[in-house]
């Protein structure tokens, strides 16, 4: 069996605009290796979020290829969608509104399992229950509480189960912990990274902050307007950053120490419009160091260094 358990080729999302399309997701490519955690970082809007939804089919691709455990979840049938979803689970970013107020902790995590019908029987499903709620670290007395009655790190938990609740291999994490207090954080990737060693799980991590991410992923993956432009190892992305706008999101990390704080690289001019985007590199408006180069053409992502990956046409320049 190929340890690559998920390979993204050419996804794309368009949205139609009254002013065209909208390119969401263009042209993305990544493999994800089993047990492994893929970390998607960027500015809000450059289609982290987009992308993992795309790949669950949580919203239809409007091109490319998902090949999920040697399968091609695109050109599956709903039907069979349905039965691949118990393998591709999704963590909301908001774990109050991705809940049911109506619905007691048991009935949440409950649901997927009477949904697929992974266990039939009452009290089966009840036990069931009972252990996800302790692998997840929630109290056995809250299992009659409804979610306005619990904290964020407490709901995060139970959409954390209710993802468990099917027996997934690979989980997309939106942006799981950015509701939550830095202390709940802390805890919950904790709980992830236990999870993840305990039943093999392979993640993808879609988050703005670098600490985090630094902290929580294999390799990491940097988005800007719908593209991958760089990609590597956590440790390699972090020591040696070679795009331009790596480096700029790496010097706003806040450093403690205010007499080695590295000097922050400040982005200057206009945004690109992602509708019908012109064939040149997106970044270039606001590149410190385009040149006519950048402006010809789009450059493709390319490994130019072992595992590292980049799209910048002044790579050896700059």
């Amino acid at each position: 069996m190929s340890d690559v358990i998920l390979d993204v080729r050419n996804l794309k999302k368009y949205f139609k605009t009254p002013r065209g399309m909208l390119h969401a997701v263009d042209d993305v490519s990544f493999q994800i290796e089993r047990g492994r955690t893929l970390g998607i970082v960027g500015e809000s809007g450059c289609g982290k979020s987009t992308t993992g939804r795309a790949i669950l089919r949580l919203i239809e691709p409007t091109a490319g290829e998902v090949i999920f455990d040697g399968e091609d979840v695109v050109k599956l049938s709903k039907q069979r969608m349905r039965e691949k979803r118990k393998e591709m689970q999704i963590i909301f970013q908001d774990p109050f509104s991705s809940l049911d107020p109506r619905q007691t902790v048991l009935q949440a995590i409950s649901e997927p399992i009477k949904f697929n019908k992974i266990l039939t029987d009452r009290y089966d499903i009840e036990m069931r229950t009972v252990e996800l709620m302790r692998t997840v670290g929630l109290a056995e007395r809250l299992i009659n509480a409804y979610p306005h009655e619990l904290d964020g790190g407490r709901r995060q938990r139970i959409g954390i189960a209710r993802a468990l609740a099917v027996n997934p291999k690979f989980i997309v994490c939106d942006e799981p912990v950015s509701a939550l207090d830095v202390s709940i954080q802390a805890q919950i990737l904790n709980l992830l990274e236990d999870l993840q060693d305990q039943l093999g799980l392979t993640y993808i991590f879609i988050t703005h902050d670098l600490a985090v991410v630094n902290h929580f992923a294999d390799d990491i993956a940097v988005m800007y307007l719908g593209q991958v432009i760089e990609k590597a190892p956590a440790e390699e992305l972090f020591l040696h950053p070679l795009h331009p706008y790596t480096r700029a999101l790496l010097s706003a990390i806040p450093v403690p120490d205010t007499h080695n704080r590295p000097e922050r690289m400040v982005l200057k001019g206009e945004i690109s419009s992602p509708i019908e985007p012109k064939d040149e590199c997106r970044f270039a408006k606001r590149c410190p160091f385009a040149t006519d180069a950048c402006r010809a053409k789009c450059p493709e992502l390319k490994e130019v260094v072992k595992d590292h990956f980049l799209a910048c046409a002044r790579y050896g320049e700059v």
